[in-house]
């Protein structure tokens, strides 16, 4: 879970945000599914990003396929200005709280 977080805010920073401006993630908890939701939003233009298979030796290119493979499930959102691109995990309500309890100490 926390690598899709990085993976996801990395390509924030990289793709999606304008100097000098920032992003902001959202952590939602649904009970009734016990469901739990990870967004990124950023406030750059650019294509929504795609999962896509870059060259056998190249350094970057795999984040949205690692978050492909390890999330129940992911997709992308439009905002005005920017998008918001998610993933969801099956989580448990003790799951959650520890998540949002530290929060503040995640890179």
């Amino acid at each position: 879970m926390l690598l899709c977080v990085s993976e996801l805010a990395t390509n924030a920073l990289v793709h999606g945000v304008p100097p000098g401006r920032g992003f902001r993630v959202r952590l939602y908890w649904e009970r009734a599914g016990g469901r739990l939701r990870i967004e990124m939003h950023d406030s750059g233009a650019g294509a929504a990003p795609t999962a896509r298979c870059p060259a056998p030796d190249a350094e970057g290119g795999r984040g949205l396929l690692l978050v492909s493979a390890l999330a129940a499930a992911w997709g992308v959102g439009e905002r005005d200005p920017g998008k918001v691109v998610w993933c969801e995990f099956a989580a448990s309500a003790r799951m959650f709280a520890v998540l949002v309890s530290n929060a503040h100490h995640l890179p």
